[in-house]
């Protein structure tokens, strides 16, 4: 092969790997036939930044953060109070799941406080994004909306407007002319992004980009991304069910434990204040494989309904289907209650669900998931009642955090007769019965099934 000039080098399409020689096979990704050849000098792997003299800890300043609120209370406790002046938020999430919906109302109740909110839209023609805008009833004149695809063009578009907030949706749609690789490739997102991030932070704009899901539930682009913002949100929900869940996996200025919830109606997307109406069924309290248990969510406390389907199985392999749960953590609570209860699910199909589409990794629910077990596999039904606590490997109950709030918070909504592991604390309205182990805690079931309680405190 001829050689190239001294004034080009060889970028990877697919990762942007950097090669002064051409390469057949990418070093760092894998992919084969991806370099293509760029005039100009090799940039430098480091980017140069002022040095800075080293000062103790004590001496570091701690400068306020700017916050800027968007108005909807539930966006809001998942950022931990609104989005940081010059910040980057990466919002993720299925295609069609209300991403941009999200965005767009978010846009206009910023824009409504006076702001000035530069909106991008890469992937909707302006007759789409118009419906939708009124479908939200966006209509505020400092909301400025774009459709541009060329990251330089909205470089220069963010110079002109100056805005106080800048959406660009999404980060798979727009590139760099310059770059020879398409969009939505793995280096156009990573160098469009950097040149975003650039921009903002001399100027001290917050900027949230829109990325999608792929199939397998990872942003789709450079996992490197997620690593290059400040924030990351993820965006859930069930298509069949309108309920939506704002997750934060990653937030450099608040709590990653708060969740946001909402519900998709015609007229776009709703705040859930009385979150207990999409977690709880009343209706099915009395049924075989139902109890309620708590789940703690940053500084809110949920009501939530666990159910438990448990059927003879007909296959070689019975089937272990789980909802809302962690396997693996469900296959550990059915070895718990086979091991220390004498309990047999091994010719049995075990199916499991939380109310609302709600995804829970809160050890409290251990107890109420044992139960609810329990009660299907021996066709027990159950008065209304809430459990929580976590179980060991040997049957044992543990307490859990905030055990006292929990309590307080289900007696509010009426469960009167409530399931806890041991604990001392100030005295509690209801019925509380502690029990310390996974046979006291059946042995219970049993005796509440047949009428018969007594209150333990």
């Amino acid at each position: 092969m001829s050689s190239h000039r001294r004034d080009s080098y060889f970028v990877c399409q697919n990762c942007g790997y950097q090669s002064l020689r051409w390469l057949g096979r990418c070093p760092e990704c894998g992919e084969w036939n991806t370099f293509l050849e760029k005039e100009g000098t090799q940039p430098a792997s480091r980017a140069s930044s002022p040095v800075s003299r080293p000062l103790p800890i004590s001496q570091v300043s701690s400068g306020e953060a700017t916050r800027v609120r968007t108005g909807i209370s539930e966006f809001d406790r998942v950022l931990g109070g609104g989005i940081v002046s010059g910040s980057c938020l990466l919002l993720a999430g299925e295609p069609g799941i209300g991403k941009s919906t999200l965005l767009l109302e978010a846009a206009n109740a910023v824009a409504q406080q006076g702001k000035k909110v530069l909106y991008i839209s890469g992937e909707e023609a302006p007759a789409q994004l118009k419906m939708r805008a009124d479908r939200v009833r966006a209509s505020s004149l400092n909301l400025i909306v774009s459709f541009q695809n060329d990251v330089e063009v909205i470089i220069g578009l963010i110079e002109e407007v100056k805005p106080d907030l800048l959406i660009v949706d999404s980060i798979q749609a727009v590139c760099l002319a310059d770059l020879p690789a398409s969009p939505g490739s793995v280096l156009q997102v990573r160098e469009s992004a950097s040149r975003f991030f650039s921009s903002i932070k001399s100027q001290n704009i917050p900027l949230i980009l829109v990325g999608h899901v792929t199939k397998e539930g990872s942003i789709a682009g450079p996992k490197l991304l997620e690593h290059m913002v400040d924030v990351v949100l993820y965006f859930e929900g069930d298509r069949i069910s309108p309920t939506r869940i704002l997750r934060a996996q990653k937030n450099r200025f608040g709590d990653t434990t708060e969740i946001g919830i909402f519900q998709m109606v015609p007229e776009g997307l709703r705040e859930v204040n009385e979150q207990e109406q999409l977690f709880l069924n009343q209706e099915a309290a009395y049924s075989p494989g139902n109890v309620a248990t708590t789940v703690l969510e940053g500084a809110r406390v949920l009501m939530v309904g666990v159910q438990a389907l448990v059927s003879p199985s007909y296959l070689a392999i019975p089937r272990r289907v789980t909802n809302g749960f962690d396997y693996n953590r469900l296959l550990v609570i059915l070895a718990i209650l086979e091991k220390t209860a004498n309990l047999r699910f091994g010719q049995k199909d075990v199916y499991t669900n939380v109310l609302g589409g709600l995804r829970i990794d809160d050890p409290a629910c251990d107890l109420a998931l044992a139960v609810a077990l329990y009660s299907s596999l021996e066709e027990i039904s159950l008065p209304s009642f809430a459990a929580f606590g976590e179980l060991g490997l040997g049957g044992e109950i543990r307490a859990v955090p905030s055990l006292e709030k929990r309590i307080q918070h289900a007696a509010r909504l009426g469960f009167n007769l409530i399931l806890t592991p041991p604990f001392k604390g100030q005295r509690l309205e209801g019925t509380i019965h502690m029990v310390g182990d996974i046979k006291k805690a059946l042995a219970f079931v049993r005796q509440i099934s047949r009428g018969g309680i007594e209150k333990n405190e």
